[in-house]
């Protein structure tokens, strides 16, 4: 898997999401038209295993937390980057998002939860802050961020 086949296969997902509001309504339409057990999701979520494996996704962090923007946000991209974040049972920084979040999250350990959620899409709207936390064991997250923007509270 190469960050360009990556691209590709984000495509689809990119082109659903883009443009539209980023609150609960995505979320559920994300859920229903990219279900977590769905082939799409599963290839995502195989390529960023392959990935990481590989050294070039989450390159970036330490043992428990590593992360990585992978694409950048652009035209193609209709203004949306894709980070990918790998952690184990830790707490991240305080954050806010000036433009909403959109989330796919991928427990690697089934019983690890992201922020009390698991496995499937959910959505943090414009202006929201979280501390992005993962508790009984590890879990991927890959987050697509309308214009890239994202703020460290601390």
């Amino acid at each position: 898997m190469t960050p360009e086949q990556f691209a590709s296969l984000m495509q689809p997902i990119i082109d659903f999401a883009g443009g539209k509001a980023v609150d609960r309504d995505l979320a559920a339409a994300l859920n229903q038209r990219f279900p977590a057990s769905g082939s799409d999701v599963m290839a995502v979520e195989y390529a960023c295993n392959s990935a990481i494996k590989a050294g070039w996704m989450c390159a970036q962090g330490s043992p428990g937390r590593r992360f990585g923007r992978v694409i950048p946000a652009c035209p193609q991209t209709r203004d949306l980057s894709v980070d990918v974040i790998d952690l184990t049972d830790f707490a991240g920084s305080l954050h806010r998002h000036p433009h909403g979040e959109i989330c796919l999250i991928m427990p690697v350990d089934e019983t690890a939860r992201v922020d009390g959620k698991g496995r499937g899409w959910c959505v943090y709207g414009p202006d929201s802050t979280h501390r992005p936390t993962v508790k009984g064991g590890r879990a991927l997250v890959l987050s697509l961020l309308p214009g890239g923007a994202i703020e460290f509270v601390e």
